[in-house]
């Protein structure tokens, strides 16, 4: 059974910076594609970032040049570290694997940012 458990959201002041973390369990790791969501107050749920088993990374265009993930393979570990951070990145955030035909999700994590 996939599980995934993500840490690290927070409060945070408009500008600031925070690192999500996502530990993934039940999945070979290397092969997964990893991904980073999130759902805002009144909004549809949203892709953030996607890292491949190779390490190729794709963005939204909102989060370009100020979001970056990455993976590290020993540790079963998908990580999404956030730079300049504005009061529309708050949401909650889910780490996210679609894994042998299923989608698999995390409880999320809370991001704040306040301006």
């Amino acid at each position: 059974q996939v599980r995934l458990v993500e840490s690290g959201g927070g409060l945070v002041q408009e500008g600031g910076s925070l690192r999500l973390s996502c530990s993934a369990s039940g999945v070979n790791f290397k092969i997964a594609a990893m991904d980073w969501h999130r759902q805002g107050p009144g909004k549809q749920r949203e892709l953030v970032a996607r890292i491949a088993s190779n390490g190729i990374t794709n963005y939204t265009d909102s989060v370009k040049g100020r979001f970056t993930i990455s993976r590290d393979n020993a540790r079963n570990t998908v990580r999404l570290q956030m730079n300049s951070l504005k009061v529309d990145d708050t949401a909650r955030y889910y780490c996210h694997t679609y894994y042998y035909g299923r989608d698999n999700w995390g409880q999320g994590t809370q991001v704040t940012v306040s301006s």
